[in-house]
């Protein structure tokens, strides 16, 4: 058996993971991160899996959040080979009678677009974005550190002051809809709102599925929503680089089945092959909750509160992804769908309830929202000229799959299929003629999904729901909203931590931080004092 001795363990090479490792780097730890995969990046990859010569990201694509992220931006990724790139707009959502609606970066383009649907929207959405523009940072700089977000928090307030900090909480709790009841009269920006809101898996009748919506599309209109020149994969593969440039290890093809727990503290891990790697000060893992504490920690080393808490963890809903290979451009009846990186289609402003109640109560949507990727028209080295590398993905009901109605059994086969039929019928309604384009379709079912990446469980892309019930202090379980575990030097570092899904790093480098601030014996109170205080959260 290989035993080796190092500061930090990483485990996982998604995003997070990657920025874990390099934050700790950064502070002089010799670090070794561990990937099961034969590829570092996690849900951050790309390969030819349709024609030769068409990439397609495998799993997410665009990332506004990686571009907004005060920890992604700080990496200085441009240095290590990291190039982002746009397409011509943001995004657009296409209805089948050929109108469409826009979010630009150009402010005044997605005013015009909005104005277009009602009078007076154009102004009312350009308010949204200035009030977006006065409480960025501060309010960024809050949603990606520890709980609580003590001096973002002051910054945010003195910005805001008391009325405008009522009005915030109040846009946290706001349904999307009502959110766009309340400050617009046609259905263009309302539209725009709840598409974005719908990148989570929040119903857009459920509270916090405006905040959702609201920071997405001010995200969108302000950073846009950019890709990484040449496929999705060289976000991680520059994490990667950054990384060995300061002398972190990566090793790829070395599954953990153990994190290694000696006299209550986390002290390393084991490999599948045998391979000890002992943790001088902590184990990082970017790995789901559940996953973390049931398989690599095991029942016997939390408390029964804890576990009792775990079992209620909610998963978000099951994904299942089309990749296409196309003769041409996407055959949009919208004008304005043409250049946008992002389209939606498949819903009107009911539909998105429709689709949202049937995820709610297991059935398989009949008319699903469906997010689409135009990824040559964003960055034309995706697939030769004149073609077009695009994907779309929409969700499936948990239930269903639970039952073997979504890709979780082989008799389940023709209940996907006729879903992917049912995505590209709705696609022909808005796009007549895309089907005649199609090259070649590659499809990525959750099963899939899970056994390409052991983090998507169940085809679940944001590690847990993004509802209010599990956000903040009860992520991912009620706790403190920290990277902190009952299990002193064991740090969770994956997206199932506050702040939750998303490529921006945030969960990583809390982590990070929360392991480098708890290391040495400057800190004995500080560890002292979670130690504590998880045992009388945890005490029954």
């Amino acid at each position: 058996m290989t035993r080796e001795t190092v500061d930090a363990v990483v485990v996982g090479a998604g995003p997070n993971g990657l920025v874990a490792a390099n934050a700790l780097a950064d502070a002089g730890w010799s670090v070794l991160l561990l990937e099961a995969n034969p590829d570092v990046g996690g849900a951050v990859r790309h390969a030819e899996v349709t024609v030769p010569g068409f990439v397609s990201d495998l799993y997410s694509a665009f990332y506004p959040l990686a571009a907004a992220s005060p920890v992604i931006r700080n990496l200085d990724l441009q240095d290590h080979g990291l190039t982002w790139v746009h397409a011509g707009d943001v995004l657009s959502h296409a209805l089948p009678d050929g109108r469409s609606v826009v979010l630009s970066r150009d402010p005044q383009r997605t005013a015009a677009s909005v104005e277009a649907f009602a009078p007076g929207d154009g102004q009312a959405w350009l308010g949204m974005f200035e009030q977006w523009r006065r409480i960025r940072d501060p309010l960024l700089d809050a949603l990606f550190v520890p709980f609580p977000p003590v001096r973002a928090a002051l910054s945010l307030l003195g910005r805001t002051r008391v009325r405008g900090a009522l009005d915030l909480a109040r846009l946290a709790m706001l349904p999307v809809r009502r959110l766009a009841q309340e400050n617009f009269s046609g259905d263009g920006a309302a539209l725009l709102l709840t598409g974005n809101a719908m990148h989570s898996d929040v119903p857009p009748e459920s509270a916090g599925s405006g905040v959702m919506g609201w920071l997405l599309a001010m995200l969108g209109q302000d950073v846009g929503f950019p890709v990484p020149q040449g496929g999705a994969g060289n976000l991680a593969e520059s994490l990667r680089r950054r990384l060995e440039s300061r002398g972190g290890q990566v090793r790829t093809g070395a599954r953990v089945d153990q994190v290694v727990v000696s006299g209550g503290r986390a002290v390393g891990v084991r490999c599948a092959d045998g391979t000890a790697v002992r943790a001088r000060h902590a184990v990082l893992a970017d790995v789901a909750a559940p996953t973390l504490y049931r398989q690599l920690v095991g029942p016997g080393h939390l408390p029964g509160q804890f576990l009792a808490d775990l079992d209620r963890f909610h998963w978000d809903n099951p994904t299942l992804k089309i990749n296409w290979a196309l003769s041409g451009p996407v055959p949009w009846r919208a004008e304005d769908a043409r250049q946008a990186g992002t389209v939606h289609y498949g819903v009107d402003l009911d539909g998105f309830v429709d689709f949202a109640g049937d995820l709610t109560v297991g059935r398989v949507p009949r008319h699903p929202f469906v997010l689409f990727g135009q990824m040559t028209t964003t960055d034309p080295t995706r697939s030769p000229a004149g073609t077009e590398s695009a994907w779309a993905y929409t969700h499936l009901p948990r239930q269903a799959l639970e039952r073997g109605d979504a890709g979780a059994s082989p008799e389940s086969a023709d209940v996907l299929a006729a879903h992917v039929d049912r995505v590209e019928e709705h696609l022909e309604t808005v796009a007549p003629g895309f089907r005649d384009r199609v090259l070649a379709r590659d499809v990525q079912t959750p099963r899939d999904l899970s056994a390409t990446d052991a983090n998507l469980v169940h085809g679940a892309i944001n590690s847990g729901t993004s509802y209010p019930h599990q956000q903040l202090v009860f992520r991912p379980t009620p706790g403190f909203g920290r990277p902190e575990t009952p299990i002193p030097g064991l740090y969770l570092a994956s997206a199932s931590a506050h702040p939750g899904g998303g490529v921006h790093g945030a969960c990583g480098w809390n982590a990070a931080r929360a392991a480098l601030h708890t290391a040495g014996p400057r800190h004995v109170v500080r560890r002292a004092l979670f130690r504590t205080a998880w045992g009388r959260l945890l005490r029954p």
